[in-house]
């Protein structure tokens, strides 16, 4: 390696590792209690299934699939060395933060090699600006354990399709929206089979395991858990209700049940119940979409990472949920899109970058003006969801511009 080349991916590792301990940092000193899920949550989930009381996901229904546990689990037994110095909170918080550090540099290794393309390091740049801008909710959430799954599952799809989907899955049982990444992969490459029976199998193990352990009704109690929920505020299709609670015709309550702030007011209800349907829609349309392109011949190169970012933010858009880590699905797919087709794909990078920056915004820095229906939170948070629309009609617009050649003139 050249010594240009070698400062050059120095550079990117040490900007990586700064950024990493800057945001983990920003979640000791930002309002809004940022890293409340990781300290209020996931360490007396982990703390009660190790001592031998109830195993979320399988001795009772929870809201995330099981394989979410692992981490938490993994972060609590990190640790243990460290109570006695900063307490439990404070322990479990360092360790999580290490746990995601760790495998956020082993994708990022994956990503950049030892000497990096061009692409490969614009991504590496995007990847870190997009943690930056987006604050510490891209590290305290259980999202940030499947960033690296998926970036590195994408980056294995060409040369090693079966380990990509079974990271994929396994990203998947940890938090659903890797499974878009998986379809997408399914539609536009050529070993789809293998990608699918792939993944399948992982998922049967998963799913044996669980029966093994005692799981029964439990197994798919992530996908029932959330039926019942209402319309969280950050929803993109809560955007109207907030302008009504400006005007004192709605209002902002918190769900005990839910642990969230959802929207209170007339037609609310009838907005949350059918999301999930026109969200299964759209999915399936975009799918059929990049399908007739794959089946006309496009690229590999060309499809997935549109069509994979497409996927995501349909889950996003269409979600009666709009939590702010939801932000962190949009990086793989961009990352992806960089190091296979960077000239087409620095529009939605830098929409994705502003989804991040006016995100942070929201939650954590203005969260309690939000929870007041205050103008300034609730200008930012529309720009923001209606960012999320022109990104989806983006990642739409470039699936169907995608070339599609005769099968016997495809190169991939």
């Amino acid at each position: 390696m050249s010594r240009t080349r070698l400062m050059r991916t120095l550079v990117l590792w040490c900007s990586f590792l700064l950024v990493h301990a800057l945001v983990a940092a920003m979640g000791w000193l930002y309002p809004s209690q940022p890293m409340g899920d990781v300290v209020l949550v996931y360490e007396p989930w982990s703390s009660t299934a190790l001592s031998g009381g109830p195993i979320v996901g399988v001795t009772e229904t929870w809201v995330y699939p099981q394989l979410a546990l692992v981490p938490m689990l993994i972060a609590k037994i990190l640790s243990m060395p460290l109570i006695a110095v900063l307490g439990v909170s404070g322990a479990y918080l360092i360790a999580w933060a290490v746990l995601v550090t760790v495998l956020d540099a082993v994708a990022f290794a994956v990503l950049i090699g030892r000497s990096p393309s061009q692409p490969r390091r614009t991504a590496a740049w995007f990847w870190i600006a997009a943690l930056l801008l987006l604050g510490p909710i891209a590290l305290y959430r259980i999202d940030a354990i499947t960033v690296p799954v998926a970036v590195i599952a994408g980056l294995w799809l060409s040369r090693r399709p079966a380990a990509a989907a079974a990271l994929l899955a396994v990203g998947a049982w940890i938090k659903i929206w890797p499974g878009a990444l998986l379809l997408a992969a399914v539609v536009a490459a050529r070993s789809r089979m293998r990608i699918l029976l792939t993944a399948l199998a992982v998922s049967a193990a998963v799913i044996a395991l669980l029966l093994l352990l005692g799981a029964d009704t439990e197994i798919f109690g992530f996908l029932t858990e959330q039926t019942g929920r209402g319309l969280q505020i950050e929803a993109v299709a809560a955007t109207p209700f907030l302008w009504l609670a400006v005007a004192g015709s709605a209002r902002i309550e918190y769900s005990f049940e839910i642990l969230t702030f959802q929207i209170e007011a007339q037609g609310a209800d009838a907005v949350g119940a059918v999301l999930t349907p026109l969200m299964a829609v759209l999915v399936v349309v975009v799918s059929v979409i990049g399908a007739v392109k794959a089946m006309r011949g496009a690229s590999f190169p060309r499809l997935f990472p549109p069509l994979a970012l497409s996927l995501v933010i349909a889950l996003i858009v269409l979600n009666k949920v709009g939590s702010p880590q939801f932000q962190t699905w949009l990086i793989p797919p961009v990352i992806l899109w960089l190091v296979l087709d960077r000239a087409r794909a620095v529009g939605p990078a830098v929409i994705v970058l502003a989804l991040c920056a006016l995100t942070c915004l929201v939650y954590p820095l203005n969260y309690d003006a939000l929870l007041r229906a205050e103008m300034l939170p609730i200008v930012i948070l529309s720009l923001r969801n209606v960012l999320l629309v022109v990104a989806l009609v983006v990642g739409i617009r470039a699936v169907v511009r995608v070339p599609a050649h005769r099968p016997s003139t495809n190169r991939e």
